[in-house]
């Protein structure tokens, strides 16, 4: 359950930072007034529940600011990481309304939310959302199957720099910035022990690997999350990428 307490002041519509990539991206001016009548943005503190699994869930909504984990728990107590939700990311399902993955934000999380029964009725009158939650749904797709060559083919190094790609690459998106404007620096959302919980690595195999594409010049690392990538195609390249985000054949 969303918790009360949660509640916070965000931006407009025609003023939000992920505006160009959200679930309204596509949106005119009277669509984004009828969206803002059924919204409302909520705040998570890093390391608190947003949805557990099972859960109902009576909203959906993006990702603004922060990065939350997507979890799921087997019978006997184990879990996996199975997702990253990142800045425009989109959480919930229209037409379920049960919660399929424990959701926790990593860092503090800004979720604009909207209620999942008039979002669902604005969508039949919306065609430009609709549309745009295919895109972000097929783009989820494609993000799932790649990351399956990862965690199936790739060396422990090409997986390391792989998940440092995505996270870089969404950062130079959002910030609309083209892959060749300069250095890309983020702050690493993940603990090392969960980057080698998501990327079926031990701890220390991560820092290693870490180290050492700090020591190649790789990237730069300032304590153990902020993180700067002098030349995203060598990144990419260390990941078995080419420097559009395609796989290298």
């Amino acid at each position: 359950m969303l918790n009360e307490r949660s509640l916070t002041v965000a931006p407009e519509c025609g003023d939000c930072p992920i505006r160009h990539r959200a679930v309204c991206a596509r949106c005119e001016s009277d669509e984004l007034e009828s969206l803002e009548q059924i919204k409302y943005y909520r705040k998570f503190e890093a390391g608190q529940s947003i949805i557990w699994a099972g859960d109902r869930m009576d909203f959906v909504g993006s990702v603004v600011s922060g990065i939350a984990t997507l979890s799921q728990a087997m019978e006997d107590g184990r879990t996996q990481m199975v997702g990253l939700l990142l800045p425009s990311d989109f959480v919930g399902r229209p037409g379920r309304n049960m919660a399929a993955y424990d959701v926790v934000a990593t860092t503090d999380v800004v979720m604009c939310c909207f209620r999942r029964a008039p979002f669902e009725e604005l969508m039949k009158r919306t065609p430009h959302i609709a549309q745009r939650l295919l895109e972000m749904t097929l783009d989820e797709l494609d993000a799932a199957r790649e990351w399956m060559l990862v965690l199936g083919r790739k060396t422990a190094r090409e997986k390391i720099a792989s998940l440092l790609s995505i996270i870089a690459r969404r950062d130079a998106t959002l910030n609309m910035r083209g892959p060749g404007e300069g250095p890309i620096v983020f702050d690493l959302p993940l603990t090392r022990e969960a980057m080698a919980d998501y990327l079926g690595l031990t701890l220390e195999t991560v820092s290693r690997q870490i180290s050492a594409l700090k020591k190649d010049g790789v990237i730069e690392l300032e304590g153990k999350r902020h993180v700067t990538v002098p030349d995203m195609s060598r990144l990419m390249d260390e990941a078995g990428d080419d420097a559009d985000g395609g796989l290298l054949v």
